[in-house]
């Protein structure tokens, strides 16, 4: 998939100009790899990020095919564009999980409505998901389209589940308050529980205090209690209760597969790697409750009557 909107470009990771001289690219590759560490105050993840920009600049090829394309210089395939992806056919016949909504709808339309108010309502946008364009745009418009793409990558994840399985995105709610997206990422219903998912892609790591998600790039959000509230209204409407609050983000950004953040009224809080989400829901997440055949079939049939789409 393509890079985030959120991203940091190498140089910026490393602490440097695009400009930097080699020896100041050098100098700050070091500095950089001693705050990331581990043993001084970093984490995994951050290490990681540090290695990565090293590999697309460190070297006088590298850093020229970065400075030309504005990307790596992997073989590997990249898209040049976050505009939603085309319909793949599927390789194999296995049934997938049931799924209703439109995931990463709401927040696309919003990213949409966001960027045209940038540029300007008079001028035309040839492409609105054009990489020179969206780089150049405020980060609250760049969230969007990160957390649009988070939603259908998270999507694609779950619908692999199983026919035992049911999904519902973009769900209708308020619950968070104002400011706040009017909706629930997704909901997942399965003998291992029902899941209130939020997909997110803050361009940053986080990581659990007090039962709550923090790090430098949340800027004072409170991802696990507006999820939670969402969780809350659904639930309620339908007369069920949520077994598991998730909240999904890229691996890069979080410190290990699954964390568990403790409890919110008898659900479990989980911070899950994009990568690990399908096992996660398929396996169950540690301390929530599965539910029983009859009980999965009496839950849908109260969401089916009850749920509305954002």
């Amino acid at each position: 998939m393509p890079d985030s909107p959120l991203s940091a470009s190498p140089y910026e990771v490393l602490g440097v100009r695009a400009d930097a001289s080699p020896d100041e690219l050098r100098q700050g590759y070091r500095r950089a790899l001693r705050r990331a560490h581990p043993d001084t105050g970093g984490s995994t993840a951050q290490f990681d990020a540090v290695q990565r920009a090293w590999t697309q600049v460190g070297t006088t090829a590298a850093r020229a095919a970065f400075d030309r394309n504005g990307r790596s210089a992997s073989p590997e395939p990249t898209h040049e564009t976050w505009a939603p992806a085309p319909p793949r056919p599927r390789r194999d016949s296995r049934p997938l999980a049931r799924s209703y909504g439109h995931p990463g709808g709401l927040t696309r339309q919003r990213y949409l409505d966001g960027i045209r108010e940038w540029v300007g309502y008079g001028d035309e946008i040839p492409d609105p998901y054009d990489p020179s364009l969206v780089r150049r745009a405020p980060r609250e418009i760049r969230h969007l389209l990160a957390d649009a793409l988070a939603e259908e990558s998270t999507a694609r994840s779950l619908s692999t589940l199983g026919i035992a399985f049911t999904v519902w995105h973009d769900l209708a709610t308020d619950a968070a308050g104002p400011g706040l997206p009017p909706k629930l990422d997704h909901l997942v219903l399965g003998p291992t529980g029902l899941f209130a998912i939020q997909s997110e892609d803050w361009g940053g790591p986080v990581r659990f205090r007090r039962g709550e998600l923090i790090g430098e790039a949340l800027a004072g959000e409170r991802p696990v209690r507006a999820l939670a509230a969402r969780a809350k209204a659904i639930g309620r409407a339908a007369k069920v209760k949520p077994t598991a609050l998730v909240v999904v983000v890229p691996d890069e950004f979080a410190d290990e597969p699954l964390q568990i953040g403790g409890s919110h009224r008898g659900a479990v809080v989980a911070l899950v790697r994009a990568s690990r989400l399908s096992s996660a829901v398929f396996d169950g997440i540690p301390g929530s409750p599965h539910l029983g055949g009859s009980e999965v079939m009496e839950v849908r049939t109260r969401l089916q009557q009850t749920v509305r789409f954002a």
